[in-house]
């Protein structure tokens, strides 16, 4: 057999494992401002292909409060166009009840005039 010293502890060996070095102030410091900046560049990006979806927003300089009002706006006229097709279908007599959106389209009425879930 050979005895070559292994680099796994010994079970019998009780000494303590060794501790990672703690961070500095600075090292502390420098990683939150890392994660900051991570995380608000997360955000630009997200707001930039958010804009890159709305109609006239992509390619202006923007605020993030102008982007989620032109988000706001396009959502509302989507969803009133989407209403508009949805009555226009149900006056040719075409079955939409395949088209519900919850939360867009009002739930029917049960026979005790509340509505269901």
């Amino acid at each position: 057999m050979n005895s070559k010293p292994s680099n796994t502890p010994n079970k019998s060996d009780n000494t303590p494992p060794k501790e990672k070095p703690r961070l500095t102030e600075q090292e502390k410091k420098n990683n939150h401002i890392a994660s900051e900046q991570k995380r608000r560049q997360a955000i630009r990006e997200g707001f930039d292909r958010l804009a890159s979806l709305v109609p006239n927003m992509e390619g202006q300089g923007r605020s993030e409060a102008l982007v989620l009002d032109a988000t706001i706006e396009e959502i509302n006229k989507q969803i009133a166009a989407y209403k508009r097709n949805i009555a226009e279908m149900e006056a040719r007599g075409i079955d939409t009840s395949q088209f519900v959106i919850p939360d867009v389209d009002p739930q029917p009425a049960n026979s005790n005039g509340k509505k269901s879930k």
